[in-house]
């Protein structure tokens, strides 16, 4: 009787960023699906920090990846601040073990010492190329004998630690591009150790994953050219005792900028600070990153976290490239914006309602306004921070006039319009935005202009600007007082 199958093990995925600068939305798309995958299949998302970088790595860089990460609304169930049965979860505290797993893969065979020098190195590199033939390492050090060993020493040279590769293809199947096919030329031996004893990414990456029983790497298309290497690595770890298994690995499409190149961290769009600072929703960013190689149907666009976890399978990724899009975001976010409930858009308003961003003074601000005014505002925006300049006449002594606005609204006759239309408003009923808007229909008629002529002039003279928020609803809110005040002004302006 045949037994029966064991039960598969459950997913384990990571996420694992350098503490290097701001993030930026490559490294959040990465995030993302990992912790969809997670989700999704009920598994363990390991948060880890590889900060093994001394030059580049800051304590800053960290606190803001972990800020970030909470405002995503990602939560992890081991690293940092949370802990778990493999911490420490920074690689910087993780450096004894590194160095253990290296003399086990020295003593195993598996790695050798290699003495060469850099200008050896490059040399025998473009003599390959001018030969026509592979330029990786050569394997000259594979198998130095102790006179040759005793030689370089004598010479005071400094070896690095390379891993030995295989002479045997590599073939692992992607779960995102299928199978894939590496020949031995194409993989060389490689650094796994500095000469001065310092661990590289090659070995402190995978070591990671198979102490912590990683199951699933996803991770970028750029790095997939490491995957046979880590493969032939994982084999020795398992062979050596370390590693339980060779997790499964999807490559991610890459995400293009500008001119169809690969979106840098230099590029300005790439950087997540960018999206907060302007006031993205994060459940905005997250589905529209989502798309980037992903889709939930072929006709919905729109939809939330939950919904992406429930139907996520990283075999529905997409491998083509993905283009960044930024217009495309911004109306994705829009449309998140409008899904909030009024009280919650209300609220998440508020950071772009005080200093330093609103330019009024804090006692002018009038919290009955703004409850009145948030829902003609939530229907406009593209992004928080546009509420600042959609609601400053509100709040502002006087309208902040944008001056090519006031030429195109303030055109030959708009005195007589704004007099007339004055005239109206001071009769209308100021409960009723209806009443407000027949009072300049009215007035637009007495000159034989129609509604969107005749209003251009009013919204300039209060709001400052030709368009923003419904014109009727701001007067409303505004007052008859002011209103009536701001038309007088105007009206000066244009006499003067």
């Amino acid at each position: 009787m045949a037994s029966a199958p064991a039960s598969p093990s459950p997913v384990r995925v990571r996420f694992c960023p350098s503490p290097t600068g701001n993030p930026h939305v490559g490294l959040v798309r990465t995030a993302l699906f990992n912790w969809a995958f997670a989700r999704h299949h009920q598994g363990t998302l390991v948060f880890r920090i590889e900060d093994t970088d001394a030059a580049r790595d800051s304590e800053e860089s960290y606190e803001q990846l972990l800020d970030s990460m909470r405002w995503l609304g990602f939560d992890w169930d081991e690293g940092p601040e949370v802990g778990g049965p493999h911490a420490p979860y920074r690689q910087s505290q993780r450096m004894d073990i590194y160095a253990d797993v290296a003399h086990k893969l020295l003593d195993g065979g598996y790695a050798y010492h290699c003495y060469c020098s850099q200008e050896e190195l490059d040399s025998r590199r473009e003599a390959a190329r001018a030969a026509g033939k592979p330029s990786g390492y050569d394997g000259h050090c594979r198998d130095l004998s102790a006179e040759q060993v005793e030689r370089y020493r004598a010479e005071g040279r400094q070896p690095i630690v390379r891993f030995r590769m295989p002479d045997e293809t590599i073939t692992f199947d992607d779960l995102v591009r299928g199978e894939l096919t590496f020949t031995p030329e194409n993989v060389p031996d490689y650094g796994i150790v500095r000469a001065n004893g310092a661990p590289l990414y090659t070995l402190v990456n995978p070591v990671d994953d198979a102490l912590m029983d990683i199951t699933h790497v996803l991770r970028g298309e750029d790095l997939l050219s490491s995957t046979p290497r880590q493969i032939a690595l994982y084999k020795a770890l398992t062979e050596l005792g370390i590693a339980k298994r060779t997790p499964a690995f999807g490559h991610l499409p890459y995400v293009m900028g500008e001119g169809n190149k690969k979106l840098s961290k230099r590029d300005p769009q790439s950087s997540l600070n960018l999206y907060r600072e302007r006031g993205f929703l994060p459940e905005g960013l997250l589905n529209y990153l989502s798309l980037l190689g992903w889709s939930l149907s072929a006709d919905q666009d729109i939809f939330t976290v939950e919904e992406m976890v429930a139907a996520f399978e990283i075999s529905d990724v997409n491998p083509n490239p993905a283009r960044f899009d930024l217009k495309k975001c911004e109306a994705i976010n829009a449309d998140h914006i409008r899904l909030l409930d009024v009280q919650e858009f209300t609220e998440r308003c508020r950071t772009w309602l005080k200093a330093p961003f609103a330019p009024w003074a804090p006692e002018a601000f009038d919290e009955a306004k703004w409850e009145a005014i948030a829902p003609h505002a939530q229907t406009r925006l593209k992004v928080l921070s546009e509420i600042t300049e959609n609601v400053d006449f509100l709040f502002l002594p006087e309208p902040v006039f944008d001056e090519a606005s006031w030429t195109k609204a303030m055109k030959e006759g708009s005195d007589a319009l704004l007099r007339t239309a004055r005239e109206k408003l001071e009769s209308a009923d100021w409960t009723s935005a209806e009443s407000l808007k027949e009072a300049v229909l009215a007035a637009g008629e007495v000159h034989g202009l129609k509604l969107g002529k005749a209003q251009a002039p009013v919204r300039v003279a209060v709001t400052g600007r030709t368009v923003g928020l419904p014109l009727f609803e701001s007067l409303e809110v505004l007052g008859k007082e002011k209103t009536l005040a701001r038309v007088d002004a105007a009206l000066a302006r244009l006499a003067a």
